[in-house]
């Protein structure tokens, strides 16, 4: 089970990295990345062969940020009159 404490072990954000996007572990790979390619059907896998650097627990914490990211999304409705 991926905890918090997996989480910020594994995405990190560091301003000069990457313009300091969130990124796996320090490394030059971006969770933005690696969500696209995996939107784009690119498997885990596939991503693991393309990039050995990566491991399993990787996928494991981007899910988890990203849905601790939505979790804490608030939406408001909006009345717009013209």
């Amino acid at each position: 089970m991926i905890t918090q404490n997996n989480i910020s072990s594994r995405i990190t954000v560091d301003p000069h990295v990457m313009v300091g996007k969130p990124t796996v572990r320090g490394l030059r790979i971006t969770v933005e990345q690696l969500l696209k390619a995996l939107a784009r059907g690119i498997t885990e896998s596939e991503l693991l062969d393309e990039y050995p650097e990566l491991e399993k627990e990787d996928f494991q914490a981007i899910y988890a940020y990203v849905a601790e990211l939505v979790e804490s999304e608030k939406v408001y409705p909006l009345k717009v009159t013209a």
